[in-house]
């Protein structure tokens, strides 16, 4: 992929994944906003990730985690805390299911000079306190930074879907990518998850990814709609699955398209491909493996040198 030279801020919740699979649980770092930040910085791309956690074990694990791939962290909480776990049962088709222990606060915003692109989801962006104050500080951004969100919701501790389903159409009247599950589409537009793409682009965004699992996903602009095929795997767990699409998604439009044509939603046939092909290929590779372990640069160039470029 072509270099990008910006540098792209991440904001959400860090986590810790307790794992069962019927046995000894294992604890994973995680959180849905840091796995698209690892992910982007493991795609070579330079990322600062605005988060919370303590200073406690598992806050040393996200700490370490995180530096691994070269993310800058900026802590938001302004205050001690303990670190925000997350129980996934693992079922016998490889998807998880979740049962939280988080707090969100953001009382200490990042700064944002000198950042190209900003990312938001999941709860960090959806559940108070603190998202107050992430919908502030992205509706405050100059025009120039590219906004991507993913709501990834979670009913449990989101709003309820009225409530939420204002709040997303709201982030997408900034953001020029969303990214949504079909589930997320179903609880946000129950009955009218077909309309999701539509609603959200009316809304603002300039490009909607839907992902379906299995069946792949699908991309939507104002005037384009793009099936993008899953990329075939034999599936570990799908932890961390969408997040892998959402970094693949954010680096190829960045890297293939640029920020300026994004903003103004100026995709092509061809990149549209493209992006979506890189996205599946990347959540591939990670479900593929135990945890929330998203490829590098390095690897993804690899598969896709080995794909065919209709896959």
């Amino acid at each position: 992929m072509n270099a990008f030279a910006g540098r792209i801020l991440v904001i959400g919740e860090a986590l810790i994944d307790i794992v069962d699979r019927g046995g000894e649980p294992v604890r994973h770092v995680g959180g849905s906003p840091l796995n698209v930040a690892f992910g982007l910085a493991r795609l070579g791309i330079a990322t600062t990730f605005a988060t919370e956690f303590g200073d406690d074990a598992d806050g040393a694990a996200i700490a370490a985690h995180l530096a691994s791939a070269g993310v800058t962290v900026a802590r938001t909480a302004g205050q001690d805390l303990r670190t925000s776990t997350a129980l996934a049962r693992i079922g016998d088709d490889g998807s998880a299911t979740y049962d939280f222990d988080l707090e969100w606060i953001f009382s200490a915003p990042p700064a944002t000079a000198g950042i190209s692109a900003v990312h938001i989801g999941s709860i960090g962006a959806l559940r108070a306190p603190g998202s107050e104050g992430v919908l502030a500080l992205v509706e405050s951004l100059p025009d120039d930074v590219l906004v991507t969100f993913d709501p990834n919701v979670r009913p449990a501790l989101m709003p309820p879907a009225d409530l939420t389903r204002a709040t997303v159409e709201r982030y997408a009247a900034r953001a020029a990518v969303v990214k949504l599950s079909d589930e997320d589409a179903e609880w946000l537009y129950p009955g009218q998850a077909d309309a999701a793409p539509a609603r959200l682009l009316a809304a603002g965004a300039r490009l909607v990814a839907v992902t379906h699992g299995a069946a792949g996903s699908v991309l939507h602009t104002g005037s384009a709609r793009l099936d993008v095929p899953v990329r075939p795997t034999v599936a570990v767990d799908t932890i961390g699955a969408g997040d892998a699409y959402m970094s693949g998604l954010i680096a190829a439009i960045v890297q293939r398209v640029g920020v300026v044509d994004a903003l103004a939603g100026r995709f092509s046939g061809a990149q549209l491909a493209e992006i979506g092909r890189i996205a599946a290929v990347s959540s591939g590779l990670t479900v593929a493996r135990a945890g929330a372990m998203p490829p590098t640069a390095a690897e993804l160039e690899v598969e896709l040198k080995a794909e065919p470029a209709g896959i």
